[in-house]
């Protein structure tokens, strides 16, 4: 049963003295007064919404007494009980000034509501807004929003694009359809000027992709990695990743909790817990949903090799020297370096997922869905992924990374295409199964 809480009055709100620590006289439905240490009186409304708890301080005592902080609680419960977030509306009421809203809060009211929906993470939130207030505010901020035309959009634009930001002008302008859509929904405006402004762009750049070695240099890479005699984690994060080609965050911040060694599974969460010192080290899968590796034998080995030297910690590859932390990018990439690679040029961890594909898809053995769904990758056909979508292929997946792992081990001395060593594969099978037939 839900606690009970007595009504204040106003002789108990004015008796309120400071103590050695601030605390809260509750009135409740979510109205509190804060009394501070200094003895100042705050009231307070509290509530919930999808990000959690939410605070909204509503001015001090004596100056609003008990009876007005209770209209303002009953303003914001109206709001709640016709699905408003007080917060929101706030932000749109103190935007105005002489009937006329002004660009920066309603696009921070815009960016408050987009951020509840669940559509974003905590680093694209805030990467956004700081996007907003780096680009934007300072050149349209305090213009009122209905008097802003597409010219004007198109001119931040342009001066987005001159500082090289390609990405950032394409985010800007999905983010400014976004929130004239928002302003419409809210009845401030009538038509959005940025649904002209597919064309912003005028110039492009190429898209540069990470370098991956030709598969016809695995010979020497494989004997050149053999061949280091650094620290043997950054060694052995090194191999694990040119086999299971997993993303470098996703194998970076790799927990033992993750792996299952009987199995041979490895399950990367959508989201891992926060280290702290290291920024991103929550980050799991990029697609956000559970993303499942099967480990080849090959695999598992480098992993129980692993276990000598980072098995009684939590982090699979820790940093030298910290076993709380986690081996860098950097780290990885000055390996290559130091064994001679150009890792702008030759290859990079991130250049490992190429190869991998690369052969993969060269060897003719599986299907274009299953290597999609191993890489992790977006379907980009929806018509296709409304039928796809539950299907994973776990079979097929599992032969995949058996085959690229057995791949790698036969060009250590030797290079055979993928092709080639595909075909090699599929006679074999083709024989066993003529042998399997004759003996029943």
């Amino acid at each position: 049963m839900a606690k009970l809480v007595k009504p204040l009055t106003d002789p108990q709100c004015g008796a309120a003295k400071p103590r050695d620590k601030d605390y809260t006289l509750f009135d409740g439905d979510g109205l509190i007064l804060l009394v501070r240490t200094s003895g100042t009186k705050t009231w307070r409304y509290r509530y919930k919404n999808l990000l959690g708890t939410q605070i909204i301080t509503i001015g001090t005592y004596p100056a609003i007494k008990l009876a007005k902080a209770r209209e303002h609680r009953a303003k914001y419960k109206t709001m709640l009980a016709n699905g408003l977030d007080p917060k929101e509306q706030i932000a749109i009421e103190q935007s105005k000034q002489d009937n006329k809203y002004h660009f920066e809060p309603i696009a921070r009211a815009w960016h408050v509501a987009y951020k509840a929906s669940g559509k974003w993470g905590e680093e694209t939130a805030e990467r956004a807004l700081k996007n907003l207030e780096k680009y934007v505010f300072p050149l349209i901020g305090t213009r009122p929003i209905d008097s802003i035309k597409p010219k004007d959009l198109n001119y931040v634009l342009s001066q987005i694009e001159e500082t090289g930001f390609l990405e950032v002008v394409k985010k800007t302008r999905q983010r400014f359809v976004s929130i004239f859509a928002y302003a419409i929904s809210k009845g401030l405006i009538e038509l959005n000027p940025a649904s002209s402004l597919k064309d912003a762009i005028t110039v492009t750049r190429k898209t540069k992709h990470h370098p991956k070695l030709h598969l016809s240099r695995l010979p020497e890479f494989l004997q050149k990695i053999e061949a280091d005699k650094g620290y043997p984690i950054t060694k052995l994060c090194l191999m694990f990743a040119l086999h299971t080609f997993a993303r470098s965050s996703e194998i970076r911040f790799a927990r033992w909790s993750e792996f299952d060694l009987e199995k041979g599974q490895w399950i990367i969460p959508p989201e891992r817990k926060a280290s702290k010192g290291s920024k991103y080290a929550h980050r799991g899968a990029k697609m956000r949903t559970e993303h499942l590796i099967m480990l080849s034998p090959q695999a598992l080995a480098i992993l129980k090799e692993l276990q000598a030297y980072s098995g009684m910690y939590e982090n699979v590859f820790p940093k030298h020297g910290d076993p709380y932390g986690f081996i860098s990018e950097t780290t990885i990439n000055n390996t290559l370096r130091r064994i001679g690679y150009d890792t702008n040029e030759d290859v990079c961890l991130h250049g490992f997922r190429g190869m991998a594909c690369g052969a993969l898809v060269e060897s003719m053995l599986f299907t274009e869905e299953a290597v999609e769904k191993q890489m992790s990758h977006q379907e980009r056909d929806q018509v296709r992924l409304a039928y796809t979508h539950h299907v994973e292929f776990l079979d097929e997946r599992k032969k995949m990374m058996n085959w690229w792992s057995n791949y790698l081990d036969k060009n250590k001395s030797e290079y055979i295409s993928a092709y080639d060593y595909g075909q090699e594969i599929k006679n074999i099978e083709q024989d066993n199964l003529i042998q399997f037939k004759k003996t029943k």
